[in-house]
Formats: C-alpha cells, structure tokens, sequence
C-alpha cells in the first residue's frame, strides 16, 4: 500500500477517483501520546520520565492545557497498563501474527483499543481520532488498516471481548488472569505465589496494579511539617498519609514540583511504603551508640534523604552511597540543605571503602525487578523476563554481606528491594544468613510490624512486604537483621 499523500487533489465532480484528497487532522493530544509510547519501545524509556518533558514542551508552545495534559496522561498510562489484554484483542481482529504488525501501527491501535474499552470517549470519535492519527504518523494506508480493526473492535465492549480472548478461569486460571488483568503470565505466578491465598487476593492485588497510584508527599522532619504541606495544598488537595506521619497525599493530584517546599528539598514526591521502610529502619532497637547510618545504595535519593533528617534530630550522620555518579548527583540534590551532617559518595557497595563494623544502622534498598511498583512503571511488566532475576540474585546477596559486614556487632542491617519476589526477598536474607555462596552471617531476625505502627496485614513476620491492594503503597519489602557476632 502507498502510505504517502496524493501528489494533487482529485476533482471533487467525479473525475479522477472521488473526492478532494484532504489533509489529516494533526491532534496535539494524541500525536504526544504516540511519541511517548514510540520512545517507551524504542529507547526502554520510562513513560514517567518521557511524558513530563514532552507535556512541558506542549504547554510551552501554546495552546495546550491541563485538560489536554491530563488526557495525554491517561492515553499513555491506561495504554501501557492494559497492553496485554489490547493485544490480545487486536490479535484476534487481525489475519496475522501480532509480531508480524510494526510496532508504530500496534501503538496507534493500541492508543485506540483503550479510547475504545477504557475510557468514556464515544466509538465514534475514538475510531475517527484514532485513524486522523494514523494518517498523520503512518501514512494513509496503514490507516485503512487500522480503520479497519478499530471498527472490528468497536464491535464489543471490555467484557465482551475478554470472554471471547480469555481462557476460562477453571481452565487455565493464571492465562485468564494474565489477559483478564494486563499482566504477563509468568508475573501473575509469581505474584501469586508471594501473596498467597486464593483467587480474591490476587485479582484486588492485579487490579491495583493498574490503578493510577496516588502522589504522596513527604514532609521531611525538622525541614518541613504536614501542616505546611496541607496549607499549600489546599484542604480539598490534601489527605493525611495512612500510615506514615509523615506523608501528605494529594487527592486532586497537581504539579508537586510546584509547592515552594518540594522546590526547596524541604520535603518531596516519596511512597508511603518507601517512607515506612526509612522509618522502621530508624526506629529499629540498637545496642551502644547511635551516630553513624549507612544508606548503602542511595540513589536517587528519596530513602536517603529522609533518613538524614530522622539522624540529623537525633544527632547522627549519614553517608549516602550510590555506585553511579549520575544518580549519586541526585542524592546529593535531594540531601542538600540537611540541617544535619552528611556525606554522599559515589562506590560500589559491593567492594565498599568503608570499614567493617564502621556503622550502626544500614540500609540496603537493593536493584530489583520493579515489580512492586507497577502502578507507577507499567512498562516494566512488559520488559521484565524471569531470567532477570537470575541476574539480581549474586548482587543482591553481595550487597546484603556487604551490609552485614558494614554494621556493628549490635547494630541493625535494613535489607529492602521493590518487588514482592520471594526469589528477591525473603530467599536472598535466608541465603545469606545461612551461608549459601558464601561464610554464613552471625545475625538474628528484628520483627518489622511493631516499627510500622498502625499498619494492618503485615503478615506473621518478622519481615514484611507491603502491597498496593491491602496498604495503598508500592510493594516494598523489609528485612531488619540485628549483627549478633
């Protein structure tokens, strides 16, 4: 098919074919939310660090509001989260293998599926939209095609096409919870797994993880308060944290950048199960001496600078480590203007300067999966493969002896990682404690839940994992190992 435009327009008496060759429709609304998707595919961008500067970039040239801005939003997120089960659907409209589709087109019909099954926006004006796009971006005609499967989409609602797409639950219950729920089959397992129980659980948990989360602030101690926070917001903006004192959430959402004391570092955009972790590692009971905190892998710098602030008010310092410079210079911004001492450095905290026994508190938020915060990364679902975490294991392990070895007899070790994996979890604390792959660890198990005060479901201990559908946070796990030897 010839995707380009016709050289002159045809007469619109009859002659020549039909009528005048008209131009397409350039949608600014769309047209960014296709960028922000090519750049996800194409580069393994992060949609939350595409779409701000791509949105920046439109307000900035004018007509582009926050109506637009907020649709754009949901076009990207609401795409990326439901990928799978539009492909699914797409699949089924099309006489091809989905891999034999160019990945443009399948993002232009992936854009429409979800105006079409995900959001309120009439069938009519998400088809018509949806191939005004196609011809501008594509060619007109792929956008024949893609009228074409729209159209065979348009035919269904959601519930409609996932009885026709979808294995029966008694028949292959992960398959049908895979395209019923957007996530990839191997995933659901091992969420599944982690979480335990029946089919209830795990579905409210797959449903959370493609809800848009909630922005939470923090309000970092001796620098900021919630009451502030709250005032700047408005009280129709601001709801109090669920858990952590802490955090203030946003109800309406906004541009937190925009509060004079998030562009101060005074306070900043943090997950309530991240300030919990910081928190408990804080509170966590010690032997001896209290001055010297470790925060071991610190980029970029959320964890870190809220445990400078609970040290500085207790008169301990900090030193904040991240092995790469360029995330190590955004620890450095997040920490600048703590009122208490601190130093960040840029090393490897598996083959760390430091001395052993040099500190008494540590925290380790190990490289993971991201699988607990697939709220916030959709995309990862897609990009994540399970032999991933074959590659995690040996570092998440070394940086756990590291920290062990880092702390004092007496101190405490915070092993933490964003993912709810029990092969990133609990396995890797058992595998060290116990000596697998290396000298076993003199160090005895801190019960985590009385340090998150308030906090309901966290388990039969000692450890604990957070999750979106029972907490309302990322699924943030904690160990809190006490150095016995």
């Amino acid at each position: 098919m010839n995707d380009q435009p016709h050289s002159r327009p045809r007469n619109s008496d009859g002659k020549g074919g039909g009528k005048p060759y008209r131009r397409p429709k350039k949608d600014p609304v769309r047209i960014l939310a296709f960028e922000a998707l090519r750049a996800v595919d194409e580069r393994d961008a992060y949609a939350n660090l595409v779409l701000p500067p791509l949105l920046r970039k439109a307000r900035e040239g004018g007509n582009f509001d926050g109506r637009d801005a907020a649709l754009a939003t949901e076009l990207v997120y609401g795409t990326l989260r439901r990928q799978g089960t539009y492909d699914a659907i797409i699949a089924a409209c099309i006489d091809r293998p989905l891999r034999e589709v160019d990945p443009p087109v399948l993002d232009v019909l992936a854009l429409g599926a979800h105006q079409l099954l995900g959001t309120r926006i009439p069938s009519h004006a998400a088809v018509s939209a949806s191939v005004e796009l196609a011809r501008v971006v594509l060619g007109d005609g792929r956008a024949r095609f893609v009228n074409a499967v729209l159209r065979k989409i348009a035919a269904n609602d959601l519930d409609g096409w996932l009885e026709k797409v979808a294995p029966p639950y008694d028949e292959d219950a992960e398959d049908h919870l895979a395209i019923v729920h957007s996530h990839p089959r191997w995933v659901v397992s091992a969420l599944w797994d982690a979480l335990g129980g029946g089919r209830a659980g795990i579905e409210d948990l797959l449903e959370a993880d493609n809800e848009r989360p909630e922005v939470t602030l923090v309000a970092r101690p001796g620098r900021s308060t919630t009451d502030e926070l709250t005032d700047a917001l408005g009280e129709d903006n601001a709801l109090p944290g669920r858990w952590s004192p802490y955090a203030v959430r946003m109800a309406e959402g906004g541009e937190p950048g925009a509060l004079d004391a998030v562009k101060d570092g005074r306070a900043g955009v943090q997950d309530e199960g991240s300030q919990l972790v910081a928190i408990a590692l804080a509170n966590a009971p010690i032997e001896g001496r209290d001055e010297r905190w470790l925060d071991g892998c610190a980029g970029p710098g959320g964890k870190a600078a809220l445990l400078a602030a609970l040290a500085a008010e207790r008169g301990a310092a900090l030193l904040a480590s991240e092995k790469q410079p360029h995330r190590a210079r955004l620890v450095e911004r997040a920490l600048a203007g703590n009122p208490g001492p601190y130093q960040v450095i840029a090393a490897d905290g598996t083959r760390p300067p430091w001395r052993e026994g040099s500190f008494d508190r540590v925290l380790m938020d190990v490289p993971c999966s991201g699988l607990g915060a697939l709220r916030r990364r959709p995309e990862a679902r897609w990009r994540r493969r399970p032999e991933d975490l074959e590659g995690f294991a040996p570092l998440q392990r070394g940086l756990l002896r590291e920290a062990l070895s880092a702390v004092r007899v007496g101190g405490v070790v915070g092993y933490a990682t964003c993912s709810p994996h029990l092969a990133e979890t609990r396995i890797v604390v058992e595998d060290v404690l116990k000596g697998r792959g290396g000298a076993p660890v003199e160090a005895e198990w801190i019960d985590v839940r009385p340090l998150m005060t308030g906090v309901a479901g966290l388990g039969e201990g000692p450890d604990v994992q957070l999750w979106p559908h029972l907490h309302g946070t990322d699924a943030m796990y904690l160990a809190l190992l006490r150095r016995t030897a």
